[in-house]
Order: structure tokens, then C-alpha cells, then sequence
């Protein structure tokens, strides 16, 4: 039920006004049928509420409302029809806030007689549906509509679940999740002679939203498994698991290679067990659904690779999956949330600027009990709290979902969640369908926010202001969020890409069953369902198991397609498809022969979005502008597009255009004057493609993104483009081809001439963006100084600039002055600007405080930079939060930054050549330093909790930094572990080193590295072979046994090559002149595994000879 009643109609009633309006009702043949149908429309809107409020446990009532929903997407065929008629004549350059196509149809006598039959068809259909309306007793609810309307406009005005093994803390609630954490974790590391150290599976049983999930991820990432399992794999296996690809994502996970393994699984299951040999492996298989999974999949590679005492760990809804995995009894049954905990989690949810704490404890009462009506469940109280925070903070309001009679709906199937559905009742119309159509979007792809909203607007979900709808969308968009019906994965910035729990998307694919499929193309059934049931909407995901193709055949049966999303190849011959796809509004096709698609898609005259993924075309059909609707056209994935045709510039609606990199856009290009996100436009001045110029009508931008624009050869094509001009423009890209190499220095041929650079800043000059402009990315310039309107605040005021992004300033000597006064910069950063040698005090100005809201930093390939003046005196960057020096010359931090950025939190440092000292920053927690070679000593991080050190080989001092939680040490050079290991406290220790400090740290308190270590809790150390960097492990947990876990033996050592991967020929020579020191080297060799050594003479690889009759080992 993508389409809800209530909404769509207002979308019809509000186009059938307009026709009424323009007195269409006096054209010939059809006089009144226009009133009549939008009366009739209006009439039923009436009872449109109510059936939809029981079209979820009333066969009946569900019968209605498909018969409706027919009527009503016929309805939007036929305007749609007249559009295009009025289009073919001529009239597509008209407004189209001013032009009504219906009018147009009606003055001409052929196709007033075509559509007025049409109407009147559908007139009669629709007094069939208002006369059975009669038996069904609907009452008026319009009131209610109405008040979801008001609320929505007093908010907005006018304009397969994954998992993953990290987890939101800020979602935890109360001590028993603590409890449940410890005791699995004991249960999962527990050794001794009466435990079986075969591999053993521990199974979470639990219904669905309970917090499976959540208390897996807690054990996942618990510091005791941290340090007990040298490989740790966490698959999220799903309902329809695809064997091929739960193997790739092992090994993947495991840090093997799946690419070179292909698609058999003889392969799959050879490179999996070459990624586990010997490793100590913690699997964990989220919500497993058939024992088919581990049996038939995993089990064998795990048995036959992984060493002693690996483990399991499932979450499933079923007792029986755990019992058919022979899981250890009693399984562990996730318990619902206490009271206290329920109570804690529903206020996190429902707390607002609007609605502090305080007020919400007030209503503690009602909480409770709709707490205990939500089953304790935690994903039905993180619903329920979003319903409330929408509902407001009033005791009338809480109340009043308390007593709603939908809590005892009966007729619902027992495998919904009631709080979801109570959540979608109370949901305002316009949003309803939004959620639902979430739901069909394949769990295996990422979809965007951008990419949401362009399909909800292709489906007619969005309507109005033609202006705003992008911008209503993404209101709607945060409304979900809000609700916590979809939540924003954090891989991500900002709310990009979301994704949906399997409980809600559950509750949302039952409501739209009767007019949607979503589909693997391994399902059994797929073929039965297609061939007897009509539907709407289609979602075909690939199974990578199964063939990944779909014949075209089985889809002819389905006239009625409104949408179709598939990731799967679809085999199609010419002629057999898209003419039955006559109403198809949304198209998203990953395909890699798309030639008959291509032939035929100029039929697809209703289509409003069209993506085309892994394409393999070189050209788009001429006929394209054909298609006169389609609003959103992504070609990113077709790289091997290189020209557009003539064509395309006849598409006037089109408010989205993303093109491969290398392609062309004809001229006419300027009559786009609906388009709202160009990405990829090629400055190009052939004189037979499009120029920069023509972009100067284009007006209506929200997104731009320029690329070679060193080939424009005149600041007036620049100029042309009036970029200040456009008003609404939001992300502004202006991009050149890059002139350095990998060195980050420029290329030799591509050398930059002093007219080069002169012509391109006065180009740049030129293209100075709008005040409102608030991400900005310059990447390839290479003038000598930036353009005019960034180095000066007084020429543009960019105060609404959040982001910039500088990348590949091949000339640029310094950084632009006016940037620390913009009022709003929260990110910047600068990549690969080899000229920079010196940021001086300009950077910042002493008499204000500079860079206000400056939150992110990077200063990434600045090759040459030395110094950076900044007096303690001055302040700036007060909300620093991460900041970013990486690859550059910089011999000390400026003073200024220390006493200044006090909510510094992330500080990395990575490949700093001269700098040798870091100290006095209270406020970091994390702090990496990477390939500093001269850094010698590190200190006074008093709230240190991270550190990282990578190939410091002269650090020698950390001191005042008692708080340090977590120390990774990485280095493959050094002989022993640091001396100031003995100073510090680590909780957790991770090493990256040689083999043969490895093979010392195994032997425990019998080796000389003991003292530097052992005061850690847990500690995890490696060596690598190849490739794999995790080949041998030693892991030591601190406590009464001091365990100590290792793959290291005798047989490992000398089944070894002794060369590169244990002692390279700096290691050979260092210890090949310490023959004289005898004791030392003694002390070295005595490890017990190594005894037999002691009488051996060793021959290297390259023909070196060491004896070790003395006891010197290597």
C-alpha cells in the first residue's frame, strides 16, 4: 500500500482544480466530466482516512481500497497523456505553473474525444466504488486528516537490514545488557580441561526487536574478546542469505582474499580456510534464519582451519535454527527490558530542545504504561518514543495514545509489532506512503538521501511548489529519522544513507503486499507470484547464489508497473517488455547489456526516474528526448558514455542529471531550466558540444559540480554561467584536471606556464558563488593564489559556508586570509598543496576570534610546509574538535594551538618529517602518530585514551598520560619493545612487529620482553607473512592464570624460510655484530621452543652464514 488514499487524492484534486479553473468543462464532448470526477474525488477523500486506518484487518474494506487505488493511478495516466499530447505539439518550452495540458487536449477535437472517454470510463468506475462505499459504513475522519496537516505545516511550513558489529552506545540502557555481556563473554572464553576446545556455537534466541542484535554487538567488541580471538568475523546472514556471498564476506572479514577465489565455492571455501589456519576465530552470524547457513556453508571451513577454542555466537528467532546448529544448551534467551530500563531508553527517544527532562518525568505514569503496552521491546519503545515526541509533550497527548483502540487490533498477524503499527496510524498521510515505499528499496544497495527523495517525487508522493519539492522531501526524509522508522548508518555523514530495522520493514512490506513484491531472484515462489497476482511496485534483489537473471517473459504479465527496482539482470529480446510497462514511473536497472533496454525505453513515456548501474553502453539512444516527463537521470555508472545525444536537451522537466566523467553535453543545454543537481559538467569549448555559458539560464541549481575547467579559454564563458545569480545553488564543485603526480609534485608534462596560471585565476574570479553557497570544493586549480572572492570575506559573504574542500592547489603559495572570519565554517580541508611552505599569522587575525565554529581540520600533502606562526594571544578554533597534519615538514605544533583548542578531542599525526615533540593538549583522547621519524617524546595528555604509534623508531618518552585505556604499537624494524613500556599502563596493548620480537614475546615470563608488557589487561600481538599481516599471533589476558595464547612453535620456526619476514638484512647485521655479547644474546635465545636451535648452523637466503654453537640465535 506504497500509495495511501487520503494523500494521492489531494495530489489528483489539486490537478483536477486547476482543469476546472481553466473551464475545461466547456471543451467539446466531455462538459462536466471534469466537475464530476473531482467531486466524486472529493467526496470520497471524505472516508479515505478510515479505509485506510482498516485496511489492514478488513478483507473487505482492503478490496475497496485496491479498487480505488486502480481508479486513481488511471486517473494520473490520463493527465499525464495530456501533458505529453500537449508537449508533442509544441508547447514543452511553456511554464509549467502556467500551462494546463488538460486544456490543451480539450481544444483539439481528436483528443477531447480520446481523453473524454477515457474520463468518462473512469467516472463510471469511480460510482461503482462510492456505491459500495454505502455497505461499508466508512465515517468521516477528515478532522483527523486535517490535524496530521496542521502539524505538518506548523513543523516544515511550506517547502536488508544489515548489521554491522559496531554499535550506537548511545542506545544502551541500564545494568542488565551489562550482565548479559559479562556472563556470555565468560561463557564464550571459558577453557580448562572439562571444556570441549572444539569449535562450539552459543546461540541469542529472542523474537524480533528485542535487542539480539545489540547485546551480539556488546559481546563483539568486549575488551576480553578483543584480546582472546585473533580473528574475529561478524556476518549479518538474513532471511535469504546468499551462500556465495556469506563466504566472500568471511573471508573478506577474515582479511583473505575473496576477488581472487571468483564465485565457486570450492574456491570460496580454499581461501576461507587460508584466511583462518591456525587463528584463534570468534564468528558471529546475525539473525540466522535456517541452520543451512553454518551447516552447509561455514561449518567445514571453520573445522578445518581454525585453531583450538574458536567459538560461534548466533542470534536467531527460533529455538529449533539453534537446536538444528547444535548449539550448547541451555541458549541464551535475551530477556525484555526491566521497567527502569524501558523507562530510560523511551525518554532518549522522546527528548527534545522542545521537551526537556524534567517535563517528561512528570508524565513518568503514562509512560510506563504504554512502556508495558510496547511488550518491553526495544525497538517498539524507540518507535513509540518518536511517536511521541511528534505528538508533543502535553499529558492529554501521551494519554490519548495510551487509550487508542488500535493497541488491540486483533486481526493484525501475530509476527507485526502493534507499536509500529499504532506509530503508522498516528502518522500524517503525506508521510505514510514515503515510509512504506522505503521499505521496497533492496537491503544489499546503498540508496541515498538525494536518490529517496527523486523517487518519491517520480511516484507522485511529493507534490506542490514545484520549487521545493527536493526540499519538502528531505523534510520528510528527517520526519522518518525523527520517528525512528529509518535510522542514519553512521559509515556515513551526516543522514546520507539510512537503513530500516527488519521489525518496521516487516510491518511496512505487509501493508504494501497487495500492490508491491520485494524479491530475491533466488525465491522459490518469485515465478508463482508474478504470474498470478498484478502488482504496482517490483524489487528485485540479486542472490548470488542462484543465477542472478530473470526472463523478461515472466514479467509481461504486470500492465500495471509503477516502479521497478532491480538488481539483477533482466533477459530481454526486443519488443517483449517495456511496451507492457506502460505506466512505469521509476526505473532503477544494474545490468551490464542494456542494448534492448536502450532500444525500447523511448516507450516508457510515463517515466520519471531512470538510473542506470554498471551499464555497459557507449552511447543513449537519439530518441531520448522522447521521453518528455523524466524528471531524474543518473548515468554515473556508465562509464563508457561518452557523448549525450542532440536529444537530451528536450528533455524540459529534468531536475537531475549525473554523468560519467569523461562524457558530453550538447548545446541547448541552457533550456534546462528546471534542473536542480548537475553533477559531472565538462567545461569543454568544441564548438559542437555545450559551453560553460549556457549554464547562465539554469537558474534553479541546488547542486553544480564543473570539471575541466582549465579548458575554458575565456573569462567571459565564466562570467556567462552567472553562478552568483543563482540563488538557491547550496553545494558549489569547481574542478580542473589535476597537474601533480602521486608524489604530490607536478608532473613534468604537465607543467604549469605563467599564462596557464594567470588565465585560470581570472577564470575562477569569475565564477564567484551566491551568498547562500554552504559546501564549496575547489580541486585541480593551479593558479598562483586563489580566487579573489575566497582570500577576502569583503568581496563575496559566504556566511553561510559550512564546507570547504581544497584538493590538488598545485601553485598556491598560501592559504586564503578571509577564511577564519567566515561565521559558519565548520569543516576544512586541504589536500596536496606542494607550494605552501609557510601559514602565517594572516591565517588568523588577532583582533577577532577566528574560525568560530571550525569543528573538522585536515592539512593533507602540503609537502613542503615548515612553519605555522600562531601566538598563544590569539584566539581561534575554540570548538576544534579532530584535527588532521599529515604528510608535510612541520617542525613543531604553534603554541597557539595547544592553549587554544580546548575541545580537541582526535589529533592525528602522520608522516611529519621534522617535528620531534608533542606535548600539553588536556583535552585529546585519541591521538595517532604515523611515519614521524624524528618524534622523540610525547607528553602531558592528561585525558588521553587512545594512542596510536606507527614506525616512530626515535620516540623514547611518554610521560603524563595516565588516563591511556588503549596503546597500538606498529613498527617491523625494531628489535625489542620500547623502554617506555615499562612507564606506562595500557589496559589494552596491540603490537605489529617481526617475528622474531613476536617469538620472544610467546615465551611469556621466560623472555626478556615480560616486564614491558605484562602489566596490560589484554594484549594481542602479530607478525605478518605477505600479505597477511596477522599470519602468527601471541594473546595474553592478565589474571591469575596469566593466560597466553600462541600459534608460534618449534615446527612454525623451522618449517620457515629464515629471510625477510623474520630477520631482514638490517635485523641479520644488527644481531650478527652482537655475537660478542654473549650474555644478552643468551638471554635472547633461551625461549623453550627455541632449545633445539641452539646446536644449528643456519645458511640465509642470500648465502650468509651464522653459527649458532654459541647460543646466537636469530
Amino acid at each position: 500500500m506504497a500509495m495511501v488514499l487520503d494523500a494521492f487524492a489531494s495530489y489528483l484534486v489539486d490537478m483536477l482544480t486547476q482543469a476546472a479553473r481553466d473551464e475545461v468543462k466547456t471543451m467539446l464532448g466531455v462538459s462536466g466530466e471534469i466537475d464530476k470526477m473531482g467531486e466524486k474525488l472529493r467526496d470520497l477523500k471524505n472516508f479515505m482516512v478510515d479505509a485506510d486506518r482498516r485496511n489492514i484487518t478488513d478483507e473487505t474494506v482492503r478490496e475497496w481500497v485496491g479498487q480505488l487505488k486502480r481508479a486513481m493511478y488511471e486517473a494520473t495516466d490520463i493527465l499525464d497523456l495530456c501533458q505529453l499530447k500537449a508537449m508533442e505539439h509544441g508547447s514543452s518550452s511553456v511554464n509549467a505553473g502556467c500551462f494546463n495540458p488538460l486544456l490543451f487536449c480539450m481544444r483539439n477535437p481528436f483528443h477531447a474525444r480520446e481523453i473524454g472517454t477515457r474520463i468518462k470510463a473512469l467516472n463510471q468506475r469511480l460510482d461503482d466504488v462510492k456505491e459500495r462505499s454505502v455497505a461499508l459504513n466508512f465515517i468521516n475522519l477528515g478532522s483527523y486528516g486535517d490535524h496530521n496537516s496542521n502539524a505538518h505545516a506548523s513543523r516544515h511550513g511550506n517547502p536488508s537490514r544489515e548489521t554491522v558489529g559496531d554499535f550506537d552506545r548511545s542506545a544502551i540502557v541500564g545494568d542488565k545488557i551489562e550482565e548479559d555481556t559479562r556472563a556470555l563473554v565468560a561463557q564464550i572464553m571459558q577453557t580448562g580441561k572439562d571444556v570441549n576446545n572444539d569449535i562450539i556455537v552459543v546461540a541469542i534466541v529472542g523474537v524480533g526487536g528485542i535487542g539480539k542484535t545489540t547485546l551480539a554487538q556488546k559481546v563483539f567488541n568486549d575488551d576480553a574478546i578483543q584480546g582472546g580471538f585473533s580473528k574475529k568475523i561478524w556476518l549479518s546472514v538474513n532471511q535469504n542469505f546468499s551462500e556465495v556471498e556469506l563466504l566472500r564476506r568471511a573471508i573478506i572479514a577474515a582479511g583473505g582474499n575473496a576477488e581472487l577465489a571468483g564465485n565457486a565455492k570450492d574456491a570460496l571455501h580454499r581461501a576461507l580456510v587460508q584466511a583462518l589456519k591456525d587463528h584463534k576465530t570468534l564468528l558471529v552470524m546475525d539473525d540466522v534464519w535456517d541452520k543451512g547457513a553454518w551447516e552447509g556453508v561455514l561449518k567445514i571451513p571453520l573445522a578445518n582451519a581454525a585453531a583450538s577454542g574458536s567459538r560461534v555466537l548466533i542470534t536467531t528467532r527460533e529455538g529449533r535454527v539453534a537446536q538444528g546448529m547444535t548449539a550448547i544448551q541451555p541458549y541464551y534467551h535475551v530477556d525484555t527490558l526491566a521497567p527502569d530500563d524501558a523507562w530510560s531508553l523511551l525518554k532518549k527517544q522522546v527528548h527534545s530542545s522542545e521537551i526537556d527532562e524534567d517535563h517528561i518525568n512528570m508524565l513518568k505514569d503514562i509512560g510506563l504504561k504504554i512502556i508495558q503496552k510496547c511488550g518491553f521491546l526495544p525497538v517498539a519503545i524507540k518507535v513509540m518514543g518518536g511517536l511521541l515526541r511528534e505528538r508533543g509533550g502535553l499529558r492529554h497527548d501521551w494519554q490519548q495514545v495510551l487509550d487508542d483502540s488500535k493497541w488491540s487490533t486483533t486481526k493484525m498477524p501475530d509476527e507485526l509489532n502493534h507499536t509500529v503499527y499504532l506509530s503508522y496510524v498516528y502518522m500524517p498521510s503525506y508521510l505514510k506512503q514515503c515510509f512504506l515505499y522505503y521499505s521496497l528499496l533492496p537491503k544489499s544497495r546503498i540508496f541515498t538521501m538525494d536518490e529517496v527523495v527523486a523517487m518519491w517525487i517520480s511516484e507522485g508522493f511529493i507534490h506542490g511548489n514545484s520549487n521545493d519539492l527536493e526540499e519538502l522531501g528531505t523534510n520528510y526524509y528527517k520526519e522518518l529519522i525523527s520517528r525512528n522508522l529509518i535510522e542514519p548508518d553512521k559509515a556515513y555523514a551526516h543522514i546520507w544513507v539510512c537503513s530500516m530495522h527488519d521489525v518496521v520493514r516487516s510491518f511496512a512490506q505487509y501493508m504494501t503486499k497487495d500492490e508491491a513484491l520485494v524479491a530475491q531472484d533466488g525465491d522459490n515462489d518469485i515465478l508463482s507470484k508474478l504470474s498470478s497476482q498484478n502488482f504496482l511496485r517490483l524489487s528485485i534483489e540479486a542472490n548470488q547464489s542462484q543465477s542472478g537473471e530473470l526472463d523478461s517473459k515472466s514479467l509481461q504479465v504486470q500492465k500495471s508497473m509503477r516502479t521497478l527496482i532491480s538488481t539483477i539482470q533482466i533477459k530481454m529480446k526486443p519488443g517483449d517488455l517495456l511496451a507492457t510497462f506502460s505506466s512505469l514511473r521509476t526505473l532503477h536497472m544494474e545490468s551490464s547489456d542494456m542494448a534492448v533496454l536502450l532500444e525500447l525505453l523511448h516507450q516508457l513515456k510515463h517515466l520519471r526516474y531512470l538510473t542506470l548501474v554498471n551499464a555497459d553502453i557507449s552511447v543513449l539512444p537519439g530518441n531520448i528526448g522522447k521521453m518528455k516527463l523524466l524528471q531524474f537521470l543518473d548515468l554515473r555508472g556508465c562509464t563508457r558514455l561518452v557523448n549525450l545525444p542532440d536529444s537530451i536537451v528536450k528533455l524540459g522537466q529534468l531536475r537531475f542529471l549525473s554523468l560519467p566523467e569523461a562524457c558530453m553535453v550538447p548545446r541547448g543545454f541552457s533550456g534546462l531550466t528546471n534542473m536542480r543537481r548537475l553533477r559531472m559538467f565538462r567545461a569543454h569549448m568544441d564548438g559542437d558540444w555545450c559551453s560553460l555559458d549556457e549554464l547562465g539560464p539554469v537558474s534553479q541549481l541546488r547542486l553544480l559540480g564543473l570539471t575541466e575547467l582549465e579548458n575554458v579559454s575565456a573569462t567571459s564563458f565564466a562570467a556567462n554561467a552567472r553562478l552568483s545569480e543563482k540563488m538557491h545553488l547550496i553545494r558549489l564543485l569547481l574542478h580542473c584536471t589535476s597537474r601533480l603526480g602521486d608524489d604530490v609534485l607536478v608532473k613534468e608534462k604537465d607543467g604549469v606556464s605563467e599564462e596557464e596560471q594567470q588565465r585560470i585565476e581570472k577564470v575562477y574570479d569569475k565564477l564567484y558563488p551566491p551568498p547562500g553557497v554552504e559546501v564549496l570544493q575547489i580541486k585541480g586549480y593551479f593558479g598562483r593564489q586563489l580566487p579573489s572572492w575566497m582570500m577576502s570575506t569583503s568581496v563575496v559573504p559566504l556566511n553561510n559556508l559550512k564546507t570547504i574542500l581544497f584538493h590538488d592547489l598545485a601553485c598556491c603559495a598560501q592559504l586564503p586570509n578571509g577564511l577564519c572570519q567566515l561565521p559558519g565554517l565548520e569543516v576544512l580541508q586541504v589536500s596536496r598543496a606542494p607550494c605552501i611552505k609557510h601559514v602565517g599569522t594572516g591565517f588568523l587575525h588577532a583582533a577577532t576570534a577566528s574560525f568560530p565554529r571550525l569543528n573538522e581540520m585536515i592539512l593533507y600533502g602540503m609537502v613542503e610546509w615548515e612553519e605555522w606562526e600562531w601566538e598563544e594571544k590569539v584566539k581561534a578554533m575554540r570548538r576544534l574538535k579532530k584535527l588532521v597534519l599529515k604528510k608535510c615538514r612541520l617542525r613543531h605544533v604553534p603554541p597557539g594551538l595547544a592553549s587554544n583548542a580546548s575541545s580537541l578531542k582526535i589529533l592525528c599525526l602522520q608522516h611529519v618529517k621534522y617535528l620531534s615533540y608533542i606535548e600539553s593538549f588536556p583535552s585529546v583522547v585519541e591521538l595517532t602518530v604515523n611515519g614521524c621519524p624524528d618524534l622523540e617524546r610525547i607528553t602531558n595528555f592528561p585525558n588521553l585514551q587512545m594512542l596510536t604509534i606507527v614506525n616512530c623508531p626515535k620516540l623514547k618518552v611518554l610521560e603524563q598520560i595516565a588516563s591511556l585505556e588503549r596503546l597500538i604499537l606498529e613498527d617491523y624494524t625494531m628489535l625489542k619493545l620500547p623502554e617506555y613500556m615499562r612507564d606506562i599502563k595500557p589496559r589494552h596493548f596491540q603490537l605489529f612487529c617481526r617475528l622474531w620480537l613476536l617469538s620472544s614475546i610467546a615465551a611469556g615470563q621466560s623472555g626478556t620482553e615480560w616486564d614491558k608488557f605484562s602489566q596490560a589487561e589484554h594484549v594481542k600481538a602479530y607478525a605478518r607473512d605477505g600479505d597477511n599481516s596477522r599470519k602468527w599471533y601471541v594473546l595474553y589476558t592478565r589474571g591469575d592464570n596469566c593466560k597466553l595464547d600462541s600459534n608460534i612453535s618449534s615446527s612454525t620456526i623451522f618449517e620457515e624460510t629464515l629471510s625477510s619476514s623474520m630477520v631482514d638484512a638490517q635485523g641479520f647485521d644488527s644481531l650478527y655484530k652482537m655475537r660478542s655479547t654473549f650474555s644478552y644474546v643468551c638471554n635472547l635465545v633461551r625461549i623453550p621452543f627455541l632449545e633445539d636451535m641452539m646446536a644449528r648452523d643456519h645458511t640465509f637466503v642470500d648465502g650468509r652464514f651464522l653459527s649458532l654453537q654459541d647460543r646466537v640465535a636469530v
